[in-house]
């Protein structure tokens, strides 16, 4: 056996029970910092010569192609006095007119409030924020298998969001509780941010009046602090996703929507959501030219509608089997878009979002982390601002898995140590240790070692590094069944943050108001 394998089954003998000690015994505490500061260079795949010819394509398809804003006759008369062409219900944008208007008022980057201020979140800059996945109308867990989620398979991703320090946001439509009717339940997932988290959370979209509604319990749940009193504005205590219906269209779901939350300065992303080849060209440059003219196109309603108000440049782009017509995940293609668009954003100099973990795997296997790794880490590297879809994601995209959702976070937790640089301090150096040991000793004993062994290593609580032998006697559990202990475990200890009896009465009552005031209905 080499010294290197002897001393790799020392230091598993040495940490003997470690893992499952932390496993099995250890409180989990909800502590981290609200969000990550990146000390890393980004990622760059497009010079300068490149990305301008991206954005002459992008703003070619604004002049003469267009972009269709369909059956809401009023984002047509503000897209023409802003100075758009209106030929019908397609709307052509003088060149350089969308990047103006953009560039003259949307913030570079912006404060999201949360309940409890420590976890407030900075979107925009070289900031980044998890957030867990969105729109699931299934959820999957080894025991219980593939079924339609619940409200409270709901409330349970927003405690396991709550309750993982590498989440710094709530989320949105985590899952889709099918269980309550459609015309009702974002009354119930946008109460069960609010009561069961404390970080910042996502709006309803799905019709203009639900997105009020969102706004209408933002202000019970803000009080006073509803208005900023230095500039007479709202504070934004929302960040919604708006989705372009590509290619190259928005419908009014979306439009009014968006104008709902710009009209309350509340955030608004403005997501091309494209499978290329079908909803966009299948080359990288043709879906980065059509992605950026729909985020312009939509963009520029919004600070029509509101100058100043937050909005993000989104990107979801995937590629697609030409064979069965499935989305594909983890491919190099979508990550060379995510790169590029990045850059994109950080020159029109407004926050970006895109990436997350993104698989096909039905289940939370081998397949699952890896095209989820290869989802992330591009992300990372090209600096998302606003990582939608961090955990969870399964089934491309239609079931939310439980131990997924914890393989993820545990990635996610990686990634900030990976951002946060390389320590150059007199400690990060090491000299100390490198002068007290010498050659041919090793470092296990010297101070420097022992005042930093806790640590100086990323330490997983659901990997497992020990021996084969001491692995099997401990029931050769694989990482799908340790995941799904831990998510038990978290769920178990779980405790809710504290909620003014005052604001959730109030909120249950405005609820209880709406509820009664609708029948229900599925649509």
């Amino acid at each position: 056996m080499s010294q290197e394998n002897r001393s790799a089954r020392g230091r598993r003998g040495r940490g003997r029970g470690g893992r499952d000690e932390r496993l099995a015994s250890s409180k989990v505490v909800v502590k981290s910092a609200p969000y990550i500061k990146r000390k890393i260079p980004f990622f760059e795949v497009l010079d300068e010569e490149g990305l301008q010819l991206i954005e002459n394509n992008a703003d070619t398809i604004l002049e003469e192609i267009g972009i269709e804003f369909r059956d809401m006759p009023e984002a047509l008369d503000i897209l023409k006095q802003g100075g758009a062409e209106i030929d019908g219900v397609r709307v052509r944008f003088p060149r350089g007119l969308c990047r103006s208007i953009i560039q003259a008022s949307a913030p570079a980057e912006y404060t999201q409030h949360a309940r409890n201020a420590e976890r407030s979140v900075q979107i925009g800059g070289k900031n980044t924020v998890f957030v867990p996945a969105y729109g699931s109308p299934f959820v999957y867990d080894i025991e219980k298998g593939r079924r339609y989620a619940t409200l409270e398979d709901f409330q349970n991703f927003v405690k396991l969001a709550y309750a993982s320090p590498s989440m710094h946001h709530s989320g949105g439509t985590i899952c889709e509780p099918v269980d309550v009717p459609v015309n009702k339940r974002h009354l119930d997932m946008v109460y069960s941010h609010m009561k069961y988290s404390d970080k910042a959370f996502m709006g309803s979209v799905t019709a203009p009046e639900r997105a009020l509604d969102t706004v209408e319990m933002i202000k019970i749940l803000a009080g006073d602090n509803y208005i900023d009193a230095s500039t007479g504005r709202p504070r934004t205590y929302a960040t919604s996703l708006i989705n372009a219906n590509s290619p190259m269209t928005f419908d009014d779901t979306m439009l009014g929507a968006a104008k709902v939350y710009a009209e309350n300065n509340q955030a608004t992303i403005i997501t091309p959501f494209i499978l290329a080849g079908a909803m966009s060209p299948v080359t990288v440059a043709g879906t980065a030219a059509q992605s950026l003219a729909e985020a312009l196109a939509g963009m520029t309603f919004v600070q029509l509608v509101n100058p100043g108000a937050p909005v993000i440049f989104g990107s979801f782009a995937s590629s697609m089997s030409m064979q069965s017509g499935a989305p594909t995940f983890g491919t190099p293609e979508p990550a060379l878009v995510l790169y590029t668009m990045a850059a994109l954003a950080r020159r029109l100099g407004v926050p970006f979002r895109s990436g997350g973990s993104l698989c096909g795997s039905k289940l939370p296997d081998a397949q699952a982390a890896y095209e989820a790794a290869a989802t992330l880490t591009p992300a990372v590297m090209a600096g998302v601002n606003f990582v939608l879809h961090t955990a969870g994601w399964l089934e491309g995209g239609l079931a939310m898995g439980y131990e997924k959702f914890i393989m993820d976070t545990d990635q996610a937790a990686m990634m900030e140590t990976l951002l946060a640089g390389v320590d150059l301090s007199e400690n990060g150096q090491a000299m100390d240790a490198i002068r007290e040991v010498g050659p041919g000793v090793h470092f296990l004993g010297c101070d420097h070692t022992q005042r930093n062994f806790k640590t100086a290593f990323y330490r997983s609580p659901i990997t497992d590094n020990n021996s084969y032998e001491q692995w099997q006697s401990e029931g050769s559990l694989d990482h799908a069944q340790r995941c799904n202990a831990r998510y038990k475990k978290l769920l178990a200890e779980y405790e809710a943050p504290p909620l003014d009896p005052a604001i959730d009465e109030a909120l249950l009552a405005y609820i209880e108001q709406r509820k009664t005031s609708m029948p229900d209905s599925m649509v």
